[in-house]
């Protein structure tokens, strides 16, 4: 079980199995009992850095095919890079 002292309870680590959190068989928290769900890492589709990544990593076929290489000259006017 793991658990820490968290404000005036305890918090403890379970998974989720068919849509239900499940705890260690353990832990008896009382019928009616409040709890709060932080779940410890984020899905894809929950992790808004990653989705910012995923929209700004998009193909531009607009592009010029060697704008990676020469994006300095494209943007400032660099030299091309052969």
């Amino acid at each position: 079980m793991d658990a820490a002292r968290v404000g005036f309870g305890m918090s403890y680590t379970g998974k989720v199995q068919n849509g239900v959190v499940v705890l260690p068989p353990e832990v008896k928290l009382a019928e009616g009992t409040q709890v709060q769900v932080v779940p410890l890492e984020a899905s894809a589709e929950q992790d808004p850095f990653l989705q910012a990544v995923l929209k700004t990593a998009k193909p531009r076929p607009h592009w010029r095919k060697d704008y990676v290489l020469n994006h300095g000259h494209y943007v400032s006017g660099e030299p091309k890079k052969p």
